[in-house]
């Protein structure tokens, strides 16, 4: 089975195509950072969350119970961001990634963008943050 190694994707792993969910700009104030004024009184985190899965059961039959509802994974992404400190960003995008895998066995892959806007930089900018892709292949296997 291939893995993704140093950044780059073997050949029969790649970007997840196909059905999705989408959840675009999540906004939680949460105490992850290594330095102690971060973990003390927190910050803003924005959160980006794609889950591939089958959606066509879901298109036909118009039931919920044929999907996973967004609400769902908004309260992962939640409960972490706003939950227990971590000193990278990489480990919280790692757990909103592996929880969702966990939780919902539908989801074959996800992508978890995880971003600082306020940050110690000299210079202008939107946000600092990391994005990471997981594949229940490989990151959660049965």
């Amino acid at each position: 089975m291939a893995t993704p190694s140093c950044g780059v994707m073997t050949e029969d792993v790649g970007i997840p195509t196909g059905d999705k969910l989408i959840l675009r700009g999540l906004q939680f104030h949460g105490f992850h950072g290594v330095k102690a004024e971060e973990k003390k009184l927190g910050q803003k985190f924005l959160v980006d969350v794609d889950a591939w899965m089958d959606l066509r059961m879901a298109g036909k039959s118009d039931h919920i119970s044929d999907t996973v509802s967004y609400t769902d994974i908004y309260r992962i992404v939640k409960e972490i961001v706003e939950g227990q400190s971590q000193n990278l960003l990489e480990s919280v995008a790692q757990l909103i990634a592996s929880t969702t895998l966990t939780k919902h066995p539908q989801i074959s892959a996800v992508r978890v963008k995880v971003g600082k806007p306020h940050v110690a930089v000299h210079g202008p900018l939107d946000y600092l943050g990391v994005e990471i892709i997981r594949y229940r292949s490989i990151d959660a296997p049965n």
